[in-house]
């Protein structure tokens, strides 16, 4: 008997510690969240749309426009996106576009049904005086996001750069298992507590390997940490993931703008692991395409992290192409 008191006295003051580091980590994360935000405001500019401000980066100038369409988690799209669209800026004008929950624009409860984030992101280039029609540069699980644009706004959309994008079929006709909603859930506890930011260095470089990049400067590296903090894993982030077969079953419906010129660069070593078939699936929807073209490059899913120089030459020469 004085051994199970002892027991439950130990599991009371152990769950007592853990609760209190909790707290302790929460009001620490709070803290430099609020001094993050002073010391790294928004690069770009902040739109209002559905009651929610949307952050757009933009630079550089040239008659056409690029859009960097962000994959699903990136913490701080506007940085990750940097060692392509620094490479752009001489002949093109750039825009990142962060939907609500990513970099610093802010959370929203709005669905993430592709309805609602397409006309979010258009809606965030009217109000910032863009107009089209625009070259679509998008990443990983925006893919959707751009074939859905060109197939509902044709007149907007001039061509789709496919930085190792996703195609309906990756989550209609594949071997694709949405991630344990426990899991994800376990993580976005661990977000918002701030308990991320007691990881080790070689665990954050992880999760962040343009933290080894030589293009970026060590401003650009305190940044994508301090975002990384901060938009890791939103709630935003989470919802979409509610919505993805919705979402790629309607696009799937309305078939293959086969009009639409695209590219697709493929990752050939993909640290997505998602589904075995992804190069083959994105190889055949291509092939579909009147004007379209892949290469396949030896790379991991963020495709533009260490292989920029190769895609932005190959951007110019695909676009010059199609004048």
């Amino acid at each position: 008997m004085n051994i199970l008191k002892i027991l439950g006295k130990i599991l009371l003051y152990g769950v007592g510690l853990a609760l209190l580091f909790m707290l302790i980590s929460t009001i620490f994360h709070k803290y430099h969240l609020k001094n993050e935000n002073q010391k790294y405001p928004p690069p770009g500019r902040l739109v209002q749309v559905n009651g929610n401000n949307m952050h757009l980066y933009s630079e550089g100038h040239g008659e056409t426009t690029l859009i960097f369409m962000s994959g699903h988690g990136t913490s701080c799209p506007t940085i990750d996106f940097k060692p392509l669209w620094m490479k752009m800026t001489n002949e093109y004008r750039i825009i990142v576009v962060e939907k609500p929950g990513y970099g610093w624009s802010e959370s929203s409860s709005s669905p993430r049904d592709i309805d609602t984030m397409l006309e979010e992101t258009r809606k965030a280039l009217e109000l910032s005086g863009e107009s089209g029609p625009y070259v679509l540069i998008p990443h990983s699980m925006s893919g959707l996001e751009a074939i859905y644009w060109a197939q509902k706004y044709p007149e907007e959309v001039k061509a789709i750069i496919g930085l190792d994008p996703a195609v309906p079929d990756i989550y209609v006709n594949s071997s694709f298992e949405l991630p344990q909603k426990s899991r994800l859930s376990i993580m976005y506890f661990i977000s918002r507590m701030g308990l991320s930011r007691f990881m080790g260095q070689k665990d954050l470089e992880v999760n962040l390997p343009l933290l080894h990049s030589e293009e970026l400067s060590n401003a650009d590296k305190e940044k994508i940490t301090a975002m990384f903090y901060r938009s890791s894993l939103t709630k935003g982030m989470l919802n979409e993931l509610d919505y993805i077969q919705e979402n790629a079953r309607k696009v799937q419906v309305n078939g293959i703008p086969i009009n639409t010129p695209m590219y697709f660069f493929i990752a050939e070593e993909s640290s997505i692991s998602i589904i075995s078939e992804w190069e083959e699936i994105l190889s055949e929807y291509i092939s579909e395409i009147n004007i379209g073209q892949i290469k396949v490059i030896k790379s991991g899913h963020y495709i533009h992290h260490n292989k920029s120089s190769i895609i932005a030459d190959e951007i110019n020469s695909f676009l010059n192409y199609l004048k």
